[in-house]
């Protein structure tokens, strides 16, 4: 069985925010493969379905960003799932907006939410790193990144987690390689990144 974690902070008024860009992929993948419904367990939300013939549980920790690795570690211990066979999705203010990096491990660059996740359950999971740009000044970050996607960004934040959605089978198959291609390609494809 594989965990998948989207990132963010519960509540309505953080829903559109670019930190929560991880719960926006976690639901493109819940409605494309047709997961269960939505149900609290875990302190998050979670859902069941199937990815290229494997088992999959959906996870959005409700617990705040900061504390995520308290609900992700509980689904894990609970569900006996490896840490290798858990992937977590987030916003990185390192990659340009409309850019996706997947990898195996690495290092946390101040993202409390890995910090959690990694204090809670160990370093060696995959991360889909989701690219919401920097807003150029680092007393500025935390603003940013609680901060709405423009207008203007919906149409490239949608596609992108479309393509994470169509392309997860390349997860379950620890083929991150082909994952990030396959992402790339129908961003390239659909023609949004001209708006960038």
């Amino acid at each position: 069985m594989f965990l998948f974690a989207g990132l963010g902070n519960p509540g309505e008024q953080y829903r559109r925010n670019r930190h929560n860009v991880g719960f926006m992929a976690a639901d493109a993948i819940h409605y494309r493969h047709r997961f269960s419904p939505w149900r609290k367990r875990f302190q998050a939300q979670t859902a069941e379905g199937e990815i290229a013939g494997e088992k999959v549980l959906l996870h959005k920790p409700q617990t705040y960003m900061n504390d995520s690795g308290l609900s992700v570690a509980a689904a894990q211990k609970f569900y006996k799932i490896a840490l290798g066979d858990t992937a977590v999705f987030y916003d990185e203010i390192d990659l340009p907006p409309a850019k996706l990096r997947a990898k195996l491990g690495g290092g946390n660059a101040g993202h409390n939410g890995l910090r959690s996740i990694t204090q809670h359950c160990g370093n060696d999971y995959m991360r889909v790193r989701i690219g919401v740009g920097h807003p150029g000044d680092r007393n500025l970050v935390s603003r940013w990144v609680l901060s709405d996607f423009a207008k203007a960004e919906h149409p490239w934040v949608e596609t992108m987690c479309e393509a994470i959605s169509d392309a997860a089978e390349y997860l379950v198959s620890r083929k991150l390689e082909d994952f990030q291609n396959r992402v790339h390609l129908a961003l390239e494809k659909s023609g949004v990144l001209k708006s960038i």
